[in-house]
């Protein structure tokens, strides 16, 4: 498995011949830093956590250029279907989505999950967690946008996932270190990434809050630069 982390919450991953983008909010990101085709080039899937514009992001304009097949909450992917999209694959908190050699399990997220239309927020389904489960990497979570909850110990004990891709920026979802309190308490990872920090002025400019607060856990911090990957 190849991560490479191309800005706020947005991530390729790649899994034998599956490539995943996660969230691919690439153009409308000031600090994306990478070369956008480069970086989608190849996408075979893309998963959204949510449906706010900087998640969704190029979400249509990849999928269109690629053939990528789209992966989301039932409500978000029938909106995106109407806004033109051609392949979609939903799904719907606790199911579990095949998707060819891995399945993608939708859990919660608290967080809101929309989008604006004429100043008027248009639903666009819940905010969710995703899972990716493979038989060729291990088990991966992308929180979402999220606070803290409880049920995140159910989370641990279902999927056993051993990559956590978190929220640390704070305002919209935990900071660093109520992000590092929730991977202490209640997952057992190998590896902790976080994201969502650095994008705009109202969230944490760094992830040093959360790599701080993790400071003699077993969990490794890995926190790369736009565009750095890390492979397990």
């Amino acid at each position: 498995m190849k991560i490479t982390w191309l800005g706020h919450s947005t991530f390729r991953v790649e899994i034998g011949e599956s490539i995943i983008l996660f969230d691919p909010f690439l153009t409308g990101n000031p600090n994306f830093t990478a070369h956008f085709r480069a970086s989608a080039r190849g996408a075979t899937h893309i998963l959204l956590t949510h449906g706010h514009d900087d998640h969704v992001g190029d979400t249509l304009q990849i999928a269109d250029e690629t053939g990528a097949e789209i992966v989301a909450n039932f409500d978000l992917c029938m909106w995106l279907e109407g806004q033109g999209a051609k392949k979609i694959n939903p799904g719907n908190t606790g199911g579990k989505i095949p998707c060819g050699n891995f399945s993608v399990s939708l859990t919660d997220a608290r967080h809101s999950a929309s989008t604006i239309v004429g100043g008027a927020p248009v639903y666009l389904g819940p905010a969710n967690g995703l899972v990716v489960e493979s038989a060729e990497a291990p088990t991966l979570y992308h929180m979402g946008d999220t606070g803290i909850f409880g049920d995140m110990a159910l989370i641990a004990e279902l999927y056993q996932p051993k990559i956590g891709l978190v929220p640390v920026g704070g305002r919209f979802t935990m900071d660093g270190a109520m992000a590092a309190l929730a991977v202490k308490r209640y997952f057992d990872f190998e590896t902790a990434i976080p994201c969502h920090y650095g994008t705009f002025p109202e969230i944490a400019p760094d992830a040093s809050e959360f790599i701080a607060a993790m400071q003699g856990a077993k969990t490794r911090v890995w926190a790369g630069a736009i565009g750095e990957s890390f492979e397990v």
